[in-house]
């Protein structure tokens, strides 16, 4: 469906543990694998149908896979060793990162941005407040507490090697006024 509407890439978590396989670590060691033999038939099949690349996104818990740098980076390496038959890059989204990590970077979007900037052909948006909360659009009130910068996200980029990046907007309303009543204003206010 995604080659018949024009796209060139498709992506998803690289994968999701249950709560006892995290505990378990051959378990998790299985499972890990289990995803990369995954991903490797769909860089297959997608090739066949003229994909460009797959793109899985960085979370923010362990069992969902590439929630700290660090870990992000151990599984981008261990793709780009493995024999992909097309290229597996990662999705950034601005809100995402450990917050129980001791690593201040690990929830900072800049140093994500920077760091993985080369291997980042697309963004998801949202305002990220100081405490990490919410899908929020960017709105004035909202950028007043937010800490994510239209200047900042394309500076960062560049400084990480990005060439092309496409962004969408990730945003999250709730079914209650005034919110509802917002929506559209608000929609237009973030692009």
């Amino acid at each position: 469906v995604a080659v018949l509407l024009g796209a060139n890439s498709v992506g998803s978590h690289f994968g999701i543990l249950t709560v006892p396989d995290l505990k378990n670590l051959e378990i998790r060691k299985i499972r890990f694998q289990q995803n990369v033999d995954c991903w490797k038939r769909i860089a297959e099949y997608g090739k066949t149908i003229g994909l460009e690349y797959l793109t899985w996104e960085t979370m923010s818990i362990p069992r969902e896979y590439g929630e700290t740098i660090k870990e992000a980076r151990r599984i981008q390496d261990h793709l780009n060793q493995e024999d992909m038959a097309i290229p597996m890059l990662i999705c950034l989204d601005v809100d995402h990162g450990d917050v129980s990590s001791p690593n201040p970077n690990d929830t900072d979007p800049y140093v994500w941005l920077k760091t993985f900037g080369s291997e980042t052909p697309q963004v998801h948006l949202k305002q990220s407040l100081l405490n990490k909360g919410g899908h929020w659009p960017f709105t004035p009130e909202n950028n007043a507490q937010g800490k994510v910068h239209p200047n900042k996200v394309i500076e960062a980029l560049k400084q990480g090697g990005a060439q092309k990046v496409s962004f969408f907007l990730e945003l999250s309303f709730r079914e209650r006024e005034p919110f509802e009543s917002r929506m559209i204003d608000d929609l237009k206010q973030s692009i």
